[in-house]
């Protein structure tokens, strides 16, 4: 048994929680504030699902993948895999709202049209600020949603509240990859006399990340470059370039990432998935030979399911998302990328614990031990 408080004590307390949440929109006891988990009442229960559902609790990540997952095809790298594309959208004012190549928001308005799903639990920012978590059930209400936050809102309490409502039956969710993990877990169905209606997902589209940053220090920080009310979008490039980009009144600022970095949120220095590899379909921003200028207007996507497969595919028949071919060293480098942050997650892990162990990871410890 868990005991009352493992949230507050295991994951809360030590800096480890993500902000996802995955605990709330289930009971009272459990929100939050300016992307702070913030436990609102006492609970006796001795077991539950914000328990069982928080990506930072223990898991056994290979007996998760085993679940849901083909054991052929998965590489350890960057987890279960059926292909990598680079695409974005062809609707060229999908694009121009998108942070990259705009893939995600016409995939995720496909599967509504297609029936796929028939809403989907999203993140939507203004200029990449005040970031919440939304329902949408249109394909204006998808593209609504376009842009990144490297602010985490609780995406996860509005998808938990439209699980227990009933009124949508194939819900999707679109998630960074300590989202996308919660979702799993959800699926797995740990609590069955306590059902969450997880039957509900629909389909889970992951998205790349590096990081998330604390609220009012990215709040502050665009502050000091831009008029307040007038950023429209957040970015940032290759790592060669050491900076990030912010945009207001048609005008691009690069903000040294040196600025940046102390404002990663302690519950990303813990994390060893790059590229959401609980998911359908992962999509990121494009790296390749041609260069950012080129690349920023693109996405890389990774396939995962046998869904993921054919929503892609019906994409490509429908003239939905255009294609390039993607550089020989394109999967090598996205490897060598996803192992970097497996590694620096698992150092820090080890350097909290002060024993060498690796905390909430340790019951899939033989998935890091060549870190």
């Amino acid at each position: 048994m868990l005991s009352t408080y493992a949230l507050e004590t295991q994951v809360i307390e030590p800096g480890l929680c993500t902000g996802c949440g995955a605990c709330q929109g289930m009971c009272p006891y459990w929100g939050s504030c300016g992307g702070r988990t913030l436990r609102y009442f006492d609970c006796d229960r001795q077991d539950g699902r914000c328990q069982q559902f928080c990506p930072r609790m223990p898991t056994d990540l290979d007996a998760l993948r085993r679940k849901f997952f083909s054991g052929t095809d998965i590489l350890p790298e960057i987890g279960p895999f059926r292909g990598l594309y680079l695409t974005r959208a062809a609707d060229a004012s999908i694009r121009a709202e998108a942070q990259h190549g705009g893939t995600m928001t016409a995939l995720v308005a496909l599967a509504l049209q297609e029936g796929f799903i028939d809403a989907a639990a999203l993140t939507r920012s203004r200029g990449g600020l005040d970031a919440e978590g939304v329902l949408a059930a249109t394909a204006e209400e998808v593209r609504a949603c376009s842009g990144s936050s490297f602010q985490i809102p609780p995406t996860l309490a509005v998808l938990n509240r439209a699980l227990q409502e009933g009124r949508y039956r194939r819900i999707g969710v679109v998630g960074t990859p300590c989202k996308t993990l919660a979702v799993y877990k959800m699926k797995s169905m740990p609590l069955p006399e306590n059902d969450n209606h997880a039957d509900r997902i629909g389909m889970v589209f992951g998205l790349f990340c590096g990081w998330g940053l604390d609220w009012d220090g990215i709040r502050d920080l665009t502050g000091k470059y831009t008029q307040p009310g007038k950023l429209t979008h957040m970015d940032i490039p290759p790592s060669k370039y050491h900076s990030l980009e912010l945009t207001a009144d048609n005008k691009t600022v690069s903000v040294n990432l040196d600025e940046v970095t102390p404002l990663v949120r302690s519950g990303c220095r813990y994390c060893t998935d790059m590229t959401a590899e609980f998911s359908d379909i992962s999509v990121g921003g494009a790296r390749s030979t041609d260069g950012w200028e080129v690349d920023k207007g693109w996405n890389q996507v990774i396939v995962r399911s046998e869904k993921g497969a054919e929503l892609l595919e019906l994409a490509r028949r429908k003239g939905i998302l255009e294609f390039r071919d993607v550089p020989e060293s394109g999967l090598e480098k996205l490897r060598r990328a996803s192992v970097g942050k497996k590694r620096t997650g698992v150092r820090n892990l080890r350097e909290k614990s002060g024993d060498g162990s690796l905390g909430y990871l340790q019951p899939s410890a033989a998935l890091f031990r060549e870190l």
